[in-house]
């Protein structure tokens, strides 16, 4: 089991503490010494580096699968001038720091989908030894082994290693901000006052993962909660401390923050996520499978559960717990307090989408590392189980097929041609596969900015649009002999297409098409796909051109 002796020692006074005095005169002589630490010098990264290696084949096994919408705006938004970027996430709704990262990324490595998902690639690989750290920084050697395992194999942080999106960078800056939290206000240094590092840490991981992604509103929320319990179950004394020391973490937390907060306001009334509906309980439940996949989440749950319930009832009370059950009660907040604040915050203003799950992993993964850990032979075997299911598990390999699309039809176009999407959205993704000098437009008219959506009250000005008004004039300016290009969703399953933008589209996209078709001065070139099966995102694109005035 691991209890509070598994805990690394921390001092921060010069003097040690008897306890610490103790352990010093039990120490092995200095040869044993030197033969321990070379051993763990070389041990570590080469466990480590084994870990990267295999996580590393893991995670390029579709490396190069195309883009799908929200890629395509990565890279839109990305691929401009450094203060441009900011103004286009005023349209976007996200936080700018991913894209400023890729920003600087893509000048160097390139703007190919291997490319750009190596940025997210990173992340994920550097997730590996910050779980090992931060699970011994915690729990002891064990679980830190414990956490690098499921870190390199997670199959959510695989698929998301090999998309040009933030979530592997959200979930890299979780397992900080998770193991700097409970550093500091939980198993504090020595005399009672944290290690310097590890409130700094904690400000800089937090105002990270804020710039990161939206989401991470709820998990500073939820280390609020945790705190508020740890304030309530502190003696007097800590008491003091925990006042202090939270007051000048979040305030400086609040402080860096303050420069993006009218954005993140002008977002939230003009942007939010008219895609998506309010979860529901299903959506709740389902949230273990999303993460810790199928049957895996089975022995997950089963032997990392046993862990943490005797981590949970050794003290007999929540006031009498084990440095290491305070740390595991700890995470145990963190992670259901984000999903159910999250969960209440779109019952309000729905935004919720199983990628946004990225934010909540961190704690999961510390938390089943800390419980497999203490659960001695059962957690090995279980780790081993989680392992090799979760090394099986297949990734999406077919996000999109614009690219498809686009290597189809490129041939037959020319300069001037215009593509018309009935779904803004997939513009910044057609651009990025469609060649130069063609001309777009959406249910919005013609489009200038070819690399962003622009989500400000989006469904109040689709509701404005119509065929002829907006699609018309662009037909009629076209001369004899243009292409012109449209492009509508392949609509398939109700529940998808009912969120108020979604419902739009579906019936604008009919409105549209019976308009283009039924046009006779445009005659039908091709069709493509005509058929085939259901995949993610599907488009049609049919290709018409205008044979008379």
């Amino acid at each position: 089991m691991v209890g509070a002796e598994d805990l690394p020692p921390v001092t921060s006074s010069p003097s040690p503490t008897p306890a610490v005095a103790g352990y010093a005169a039990q120490r092995p002589a200095w040869p044993a010494r030197l033969r321990a630490l070379a051993g763990a010098r070389f041990a570590v990264p080469l466990g480590l580096g084994l870990l990267i290696a295999g996580s590393l084949i893991l995670r390029t096994r579709v490396f190069g699968v195309g883009f799908w919408i929200d890629e395509g705006i990565s890279v839109g938004i990305a691929d401009r001038p450094l203060l441009d970027v900011f103004d286009a996430l005023r349209m976007d709704g996200s936080p700018p720091l991913y894209y400023l990262l890729l920003h600087f990324w893509m000048p160097i490595a390139g703007r190919t989908e291997e490319a750009t998902h190596a940025l997210s690639l990173l992340f994920a690989l550097a997730s590996i030894p910050v779980a090992w750290w931060g699970a011994r920084a915690m729990f002891g050697d064990r679980a830190g082994w414990t956490a690098a395992v499921l870190a390199a194999a997670n199959p959510f942080l695989t698929q998301y290693a090999q998309e040009t999106r933030m979530y592997a960078l959200v979930a890299l800056l979780g397992l900080v901000a998770c193991t700097t939290f409970v550093r500091t206000f939980v198993l504090p240094g020595g005399g009672g006052t944290p290690a310097r590092g590890w409130p700094i840490g904690l400000v800089l991981s937090l105002v990270a993962l804020l710039y990161t992604h939206n989401w991470a509103l709820f998990f500073c929320a939820a280390t609020v909660v945790a705190w508020c319990g740890l304030y309530w179950l502190a003696p007097p004394e800590p008491r003091r401390r925990l006042l202090r020391d939270g007051a000048i973490v979040y305030g400086a937390v609040v402080l860096l923050y303050l420069p993006w907060v009218p954005s993140t306001l002008y977002q939230a009334a003009h942007t939010g996520a008219p895609w998506s509906l309010a979860p529901g309980l299903d959506q709740l439940g389902s949230i273990p499978t999303r993460l810790a996949g199928g049957p895996a989440q089975v022995a997950l749950l089963l032997a990392a559960g046993s862990g943490v319930v005797a981590l949970l009832s050794a003290g007999g009370s929540l006031r009498r717990l084990t440095p290491a059950g305070r740390a595991t009660a700890t995470l145990l907040v963190l992670l259901v307090g984000t999903l159910l604040i999250a969960f209440a915050s779109s019952q309000i203003s729905p935004a919720w989408a199983n990628r946004y799950l990225a934010i909540a992993l961190p704690p999961l993964l510390l938390l089943a590392a800390c419980g497999l850990a203490a659960a001695g032979r059962l957690g090995l075997v279980g780790l081993l189980l989680i392992a090799v299911l979760w090394a099986v598990e297949p990734i999406p390999d077919d996000k999109s097929n614009v690219r498809a699309i686009a290597a189809h039809i490129s041939p037959s176009l020319a300069p001037g041609d215009v593509v018309v999407s009935t779904q803004p959205e997939q513009v910044p993704v057609l651009h990025y596969y469609l060649p130069d000098g063609l001309r777009y437009a959406t249910l919005w008219g013609p489009v200038s900015d070819l690399g962003v959506t622009d989500w400000r009250d989006g469904v109040e000005r689709l509701e404005a649009t119509s065929a002829r008004s907006d699609l018309r004039p662009i037909m009629d300016a076209m001369p004899v002999g243009g292409r012109l290009v449209f492009v509508r969703p392949r609509i398939w399953g109700s529940e998808r297409w009912s969120a108020p933008w979604t419902s739009l589209i579906r019936l604008r996209s009919q409105e549209w098409e019976q308009h283009v078709l039924g046009d006779h001065r445009f005659e039908v070139a091709s069709v493509y796909p005509a058929g085939g099966p259901r995949r993610p995102n599907p488009l049609q694109s049919t290709i018409l051109i205008k044979a008379r005035r």
